[in-house]
This record gives structure tokens, sequence and C-alpha cells, in this order.
């Protein structure tokens, strides 16, 4: 199974917002990696076949997508950062129109919305009107709107937005499963739900692609700039000003264990660690803040 893109470009006035992007998915997760900006929802979206490329193609196992119709739609699921449904939509209405959108076959509607209602632990509210859920419970029935057709390609844009610590965990382990034998492309910001069960990541930048790897193959571009050190509390808004500090921990005495970026050592005692996708990710894209958690 093989997803080759070429040469693809999309324009927007004066903007560009992908750039000949070329690029080959197959089997297993791969991780969409991007600024807001990037042109990484663009992508997707012409992935999905909703939105048409100024220039270039996309190929599914070597047929033009714009081409196959139905039979590219049945392919695919897609969850956008917004899906759209009617306020006085219940989950299990929802779920059932779309399943009919879909060409589900009758027969095999309800056992696959059971199912997804379980995995996604929504079968306790499958009753209530989605419009009076939690933000993370709508992202999860967007996520089961997504892979009621069984879909052999996988997009979701900011799957784990709203969920839980729990609730990630059981996502990721979920989507690690179905991958085995599909392929599924997963934008996010939250860098951690993909960095162990990504095959390979993709790095958007201004619209092009700028770097394309497994975890372990990208994150030596920052080997040796990752550090760690100790430095007096009192003193933090101070090193704040001249590091890149992206964790901290309270230590003992009135200090903080930080880790922070830099080509050389920022704190007399610092010692280099071993560099995580998250950390270069802030390396790649230094102005995308994310909050600072325990080492």
């Amino acid at each position: 199974m093989e997803l080759k893109i070429e040469h693809l470009s999309k324009q927007f006035k004066d903007k560009n917002a992908v750039n000949d992007v070329s690029l080959t998915l197959t089997s297993g997760v791969w991780g969409l990696l991007g600024a807001n900006g990037a042109g990484k929802t663009t992508l997707m979206r012409m992935i999905a076949n909703i939105m048409t490329p100024t220039s270039g193609k996309i190929y599914y196992d070597g047929e033009d997508i714009s081409k196959m119709g139905e039979t590219y739609r049945n392919l695919f699921g897609f969850l956008p950062q917004d899906f759209g449904y009617s306020r006085d939509f219940t989950v299990k209405d929802y779920l059932e129109y779309m399943a009919a959108l879909k060409d589900v076959p009758a027969r095999e509607t309800a056992r696959k919305i059971n199912h997804l209602l379980e995995i996604l632990t929504l079968s306790d509210v499958k009753g209530k009107k989605i419009a009076k859920l939690s933000g993370g419970m709508k992202r999860r029935v967007g996520i089961a709107q997504a892979m009621l057709n069984d879909p052999k390609i996988l997009v979701m844009d900011e799957p784990t937005a709203g969920l839980d610590p729990g609730e990630r965990v059981r996502f990721r382990n979920f989507i690690s499963e179905f991958s085995h034998d599909r392929m599924v492309l997963i934008s996010t910001h939250i860098v951690s739900d993909i960095e162990y069960i990504s095959t390979r990541n993709v790095i958007m930048k201004d619209g092009k692609i700028v770097n394309v790897g497994t975890t372990s193959e990208l994150v030596k571009e920052i080997e040796g700039k990752v550090w760690q050190g100790l430095i007096p509390a009192s003193k933090l808004p101070e090193y704040e000003m001249r590091l890149r500090i992206i964790n901290q921990r309270s230590e003992d005495n009135d200090k903080i264990s930080v880790r922070y970026l830099a080509e050389q050592s920022g704190i007399e005692g610092s010692v280099t660690v071993s560099p995580r996708l998250e950390d270069l990710y802030l390396w790649v894209f230094p102005q995308d803040g994310i909050e600072k958690e325990e080492i």
C-alpha cells in the first residue's frame, strides 16, 4: 500500500500554503509536525481529496486519487480539526448517519458503532446530544466517525486535542494496533502522542517538507544540544531570559533542575542528555511554546 505525493502545491492568493511537496507514505503511523501555518491542514485536506491542488498529483497504488471517486472515499477516514454535526444529534444518531454516508452495510453498522464506542469509552453517553458533551468527548466522537468504514488510510488533524492523559494513552495504544496493515497520518502539537508509536515523522515548515525520518533518525540532529543543569530558584527568571528552557523541576534546597536547548553549556555543571522528539520540535520551531512539564 502506497500513497505517493508528487510536487504538490496549493496557492491562496499571494501565499503558498503547500509548496512543491513530494512524499511517499506507506503502512504504519506517520507523524506530521509543524508550527501553525506550516501547511499541515492544507496538505491533509488535499490528501483527503476535499481540496484541489494548484499543481501536482497524489497517487494511491499508482492511481490518481482525483479519478478514483467513491473507491478512494471508501478507503479513507478523515478527522478534521472541526467536524460538523447537527446540535440535535445524539452520539448514536450521528454515528448511524455517518455510517450511512460512508455506505457501511446496515447489518454491520450497529456492531461497528458499539465496538468504537467501547474502545473510545463513549458507551455511557451514546444517547446524549453531542452538543452537550465535553471537548474531549466530542473529539472522541470525531475519531469514531473517521474509523466507521474501517479505512485503509486514516488522516487525523489534532486528534488528541482536549483528551485527558488517560484517554491519550488509550488512543495511542489503539492507533498503534490499528495501523499494522493500514496507513495513519496524524498531525499534532502534542509531540509525545506520536513519539513512540510513529513509524516515521514528517516535519513541515513554511509549506515545505524539511525532514522525514524515524524518531531516532531525526533526533540525531540535536545530539549534544539538549542539556540539564541545576540553578537557584531565585535566578530562574535570569536564566529564562538567556536560555531556551523547555522543562523544569523543583528540587531540594531551593534549587530547580532545568532542561534546555543550546549549542553549548549555559549553566555551570550542566550535562548533555538524550534528545527527544519534543526537543527537536522546539529546536526547529523555537517560536512554538510548549508548556514546561516535569523532566
